[in-house]
């Protein structure tokens, strides 16, 4: 290997994803048969619905399917996306306002891309969704972390906000139903990031892939009134739909965003596979009943996720929602990494610390309820066992 060869400085400035190296290290501890139970990634076990999968498996037989697609997705699927928008948040969506993505985490790099210079800045939640910072530095932008807490319910401090130096700021990531920390949006908050934003000249980019689960008043920022003017909001199938490796996603803002992410976008990607988009137009007419039948099991899962954190020690907010439990760590316990490494080489359970969302979550564990009730109570007896060994 030639050694004067080195990568970019933009990628010795992020490290790999957490799960990227801490999984394969779970993958290594199972084939030498410790049969880790992970209830660290926040992935569905679940299938999509029969309709959804249906489908799929007919459309893929057809001859005509297997060509290029738009890049914007089939006129189908920019529809379901609008009209399921309108049933589940009472927001009216133009065709032209929605953008169909592979997984709403690729349009987190395609908005950045399409907004950030070089030098300019980002407000990036902490705790939050690592992957805001890590393509805001492959970007060269400056990231400017503003604190939510859990005194003020997880939310921005508009207060503090006001009083940084937002020269240069372009884009500003918020995140609810909130991941790590389940709390939830209201109204007064998309209201106060939205005029936040007009009065600042920041745009307003709302990440919102966990708002069905264990969630009884779905909310869009979109519904407020004049927010598409300066807001993009992101959603998936993912995590409400149990479609998380088929990697779709949208993106719903004014027409001129949308122009101008699809510019960036259709240089680096194409169209999805037809089928599959025909079968997202099922799922996106899953009935009332399919996801309530979801939230009894999550809720059912949840509760062997609040007895792991009882056993733990560790406080919670029982109004928290979305899929996973956050709780607050006792003060004997020194890091939420070192708890997490004497859990998985000890009890072997894979948590997550929360200390890989951002420094105001290094006093916090997450619980995802993506394993069955059956995985919970065994984490939960091995956890125990650990426990009481001594």
């Amino acid at each position: 290997m030639n050694m004067d060869i080195e990568p970019a400085a933009h990628i010795k400035s992020i490290s790999e994803y957490y799960f990227s190296v801490k999984l394969a290290e779970v993958a290594r501890m199972n084939v030498e048969g410790k049969d880790i139970i992970s209830l660290a990634v926040g992935a569905p076990d679940r299938m999509p619905s029969q309709e959804t999968i249906d489908v799929l498996c007919e459309a893929a037989r057809r001859p005509d399917v297997h060509a290029y697609q738009p890049y914007t997705g089939i006129p189908e699927l920019r529809r379901a996306y609008a009209d399921w928008y309108k049933r589940a948040y009472g927001v009216d969506l133009a065709q032209d306002e929605v953008l169909p993505l592979i997984g709403s985490k690729e349009g987190i790099l395609h908005i950045s891309m399409t907004f950030l210079n070089f030098g300019d800045a980002v407000l990036v939640p902490n705790p939050g969704y690592p992957t805001y910072t890590s393509v805001s530095n492959l970007l060269r932008a400056r990231v400017i972390q503003y604190d939510l807490k859990e005194d003020n319910g997880w939310q921005p401090d508009f207060d503090a906000l006001e009083k940084l130096d937002l020269t240069g700021v372009k884009l500003m990531w918020v995140n609810y139903p909130n991941m790590p920390t389940g709390a939830n949006a209201t109204t007064s908050l998309f209201e106060k990031l939205v005029a936040f934003g007009k009065k600042h000249g920041i745009i307003i980019c709302h990440d919102n892939p966990y708002s069905f689960i264990l969630n009884d008043s779905p909310k869009s920022i979109l519904s407020v009134p004049g927010a598409r003017d300066i807001c993009i909001e992101l959603n998936s199938l993912s995590k409400s739909h149990n479609m998380s490796g088929w990697r779709m996603g949208m993106m719903a803002s004014n027409p001129q965003f949308v122009k101008w992410v699809l510019k960036a976008k259709s240089n680096i990607d194409s169209g999805q596979f037809k089928p599959m988009q025909l079968a997202a137009v099922a799922a996106l007419s899953n009935s009332v009943s399919w996801h309530a039948e979801m939230n009894r099991i999550y809720a059912e899962r949840r509760i062997w996720a609040e007895k792991i954190m009882e056993l733990l020690h560790a406080g919670y907010d029982k109004s928290q929602v979305g899929l996973f439990v956050w709780g607050k760590l006792p003060d004997d316990v020194s890091t939420s990494e070192t708890l997490v490494d004497e859990l998985l080489y000890g009890a072997r359970v894979f948590i997550t610390p929360g200390s890989i969302f951002g420094s105001n979550g290094e006093r916090f564990i997450r619980i995802s309820l993506g394993s069955s009730v059956e995985k919970l109570q065994e984490a939960y007896n091995r956890i125990k066992s650990y426990i009481n060994k001594d």
